[in-house]
């Protein structure tokens, strides 16, 4: 199991490297690269087990986000109360966004991520609606549409594997500005 020690911080080169594509049948390497990812997530969101191990919470964990420069991450969007039912929950592999609404959203309290340690403010504008190609463990191909905070967790992981971090899409003179007045913000 991974564990924060585990996890690339900001300025390791690989989190800025675009990953190469994965190849199938999956490798022992990746398989186990896949299991432990989503075991990481599993794991990080039940509170007591979180604190047993010194685990962050996490929604998507981006294989760069390891060390391993490949086109896959595993996400993990809990459910809510009234439906505990993740709203989605998958390993994605040579992930691509196929389309995307003109509508931008962006999380109320911003973003987070496991390779970031400090806290960098302000709204992350991204798509509110998209479509992901991608493929499963076992290499079948599946198209997908996700919107809201499933849409968002998505583009974030999907950055990763281009070399790109979350705090790049800040407004870095006013954080909390955002320019397009029909922005919807997920609480």
């Amino acid at each position: 199991m991974y564990l924060m020690k585990d996890i690339t911080r900001d300025g390791d080169p690989v989190l800025r490297q675009v990953a190469a594509k994965v190849a199938f049948p999956l490798s022992e390497a990746d398989q186990k690269l896949a299991h432990d990812m989503m075991e990481y997530l599993e794991v990080s969101q039940v509170p007591e087990t979180a604190e047993k191990y010194g685990l962050r919470p996490g929604v998507g964990l981006a294989a760069p986000q390891v060390g391993v420069s490949e086109m896959m991450a595993a996400v993990l969007v809990p459910g809510t109360e009234d439906h505990p039912k993740p709203l989605f929950k998958e390993v994605i592999i040579n992930p691509v966004i196929v389309s995307h609404s003109v509508q931008p959203a962006a999380l109320s309290e911003g973003e987070g991520c496991l390779s970031v340690d400090h806290d960098l403010p302000g709204y992350v504008v991204r798509h509110d609606r998209i479509t992901v190609r991608y493929q499963d463990i076992d290499g079948k191909t599946h198209k997908i549409r996700l919107r809201d905070y499933p849409a968002i967790v998505c583009q974030h992981e999907i950055d990763h594997l281009n070399g790109h971090l979350y705090y790049d899409l800040i407004n870095q003179k006013d954080p909390y500005q955002l320019t397009d007045q029909n922005t919807v913000l997920i609480d």
